[in-house]
């Protein structure tokens, strides 16, 4: 039984259910059952990357993150600008009524830019909108490839492809990540595809060559139907993830277009409750099937996604909080560990750890300063039998005149 990531649709392989969940989906379906997993060490990403001497790193959409990496890393963001002017058109939000209208809207668009020619990404948040949406599309008689936990290992094959002429490709935002669309298609996919089998030599070169110019002539045709066209079927509760979706079109200079289809029943929108006032004048302004699209529309959605963002951050800096304690303790714990690890023998680690004990325990039943009448005489007898397994005189010990804490310690140790 592998679990399935319902936002990425990838399988989650060593993931387990916790409580005996797990074991009893895998008696339902009839497969061995494992054992439960146990969690040996734990530790936050966030205390984990702070244990590198340097840290750094590079991303498209870290902008909108900034405060936070500087908060938990004291880390600075900074701005690279583009090699190339973009010149992606990124267009105002469409918000609908409900998402039947939503999707009819998204397919139409689709069916259009087909008919021309140009290359449709769409991004949904989960599988389940994934396979919603190509019912729709099945429909229209839209040809169109589906990216699920299914097709994992070819994903970034067919997002790489994702930019042919005429091809429409949905998937999970985050299905295919890091993976360049190149309008007109990739050559090296398409050669290792097409000239796997053929050996190197005179009729590779030509078939190479062959592809090579395939592509750049339907790459030239996918300019002139106006690049990549992406569309978001809902905004994430997070900015950086929507950016992640726009900026998959207009890379290097490339024309292209992005655009997010919106409604009332988004998991984003809900936060707005059936009661505010967004919603009631989404529902008295818009009849079924209507779209609506402004500029303040755009600010409120954007407004709500800083909000939750926000919340995320503080429930994460929270965890930090509270792991910060745990760390101190993890430090001593490893550092111990490696102190082992790296001596030739444990002897002195070990006499040190015993030192260490009989000190505790004698000066917590004999304090600094007090008189043996005080002494804690039962209760260090329980503790070091506890500890040593053996019966230690210490009632002989205590009898002897003038007898020393320190004394005691000696005795116990040797």
């Amino acid at each position: 039984i592998v679990i399935i990531d319902e936002f990425t649709g990838r399988m989650m392989d060593g993931r387990r259910w916790s409580n005996g969940l797990h074991q009893a989906v895998e008696a339902k379906e009839g497969v061995n059952i494992e054992p439960e997993n146990q969690t040996m060490a734990s530790i936050t990403f966030q205390n984990y990357f702070r244990m590198y001497p340097k840290l750094s790193g590079m991303t498209g959409t870290a902008a909108t993150e900034a405060s936070e990496f500087y908060d938990i890393y004291k880390m600075n963001v900074v701005t690279i600008p583009t090699n190339v002017p973009v010149q992606r058109i990124d267009e105002e939000d469409e918000f609908y009524k409900n998402t039947q209208d939503k999707f009819q809207a998204i397919a139409k668009l689709i069916r259009e830019k087909n008919e021309i020619g140009q290359p449709v990404l769409v991004g949904t948040v989960s599988i389940e909108k994934s396979e919603l949406l190509s019912d729709y599309l099945t429909k229209e008689g839209v040809e169109h490839s589906v990216l699920n936990a299914r097709f994992h290992e070819s994903e970034a094959r067919i997002v790489a492809q994702a930019g042919r002429l005429g091809a429409v490709t949905i998937a999970t935002n985050m299905a295919g990540r890091g993976t360049d669309i190149q309008l007109g298609g990739n050559v090296e996919y398409r050669t290792e595809d097409e000239l796997a089998e053929m050996p190197e030599g005179p009729d590779r070169d030509a078939a190479l060559a062959r592809i090579t110019a395939e592509v750049a002539a339907e790459k030239q045709q996918v300019l002139e139907a106006g690049g990549l066209c992406v569309i978001g079927t809902e905004r994430h509760e997070s900015r950086r993830i929507d950016n992640q979706l726009r900026g998959r079109s207009g890379r290097q200079g490339d024309p292209g277009l992005s655009k997010f289809y919106l409604c009332l029943e988004d998991d984003l929108l809900r936060i707005f409750g059936p009661d505010t006032l967004f919603a009631k004048m989404m529902n008295s302004n818009l009849a079924d099937g209507e779209a609506i699209g402004s500029k303040w529309l755009s600010k409120a959605i954007e407004t709500a996604q800083k909000k939750v963002e926000a919340r995320n951050y503080e429930v994460r800096k929270q965890v930090v909080e509270y792991d910060d304690v745990m760390n101190d303790q993890r430090k001593v714990v490893y550092q111990q560990r490696a102190e082992i690890m790296d001596s030739e023998t444990v002897d002195d680690v070990v006499l040190d750890m015993r030192h260490d004990t009989v000190n505790t325990l004698v000066a917590d039943a004999c304090p600094p300063g007090s008189y043996p009448e005080n002494w804690d005489v039962d209760g260090l007898k329980e503790k070091t039998l506890d500890l040593l397994g053996i019966a230690v005189p210490i009632d002989d010990w205590l009898a002897e005149d003038g007898i020393e804490p320190d004394e005691i310690e000696q005795r116990l140790s040797d």
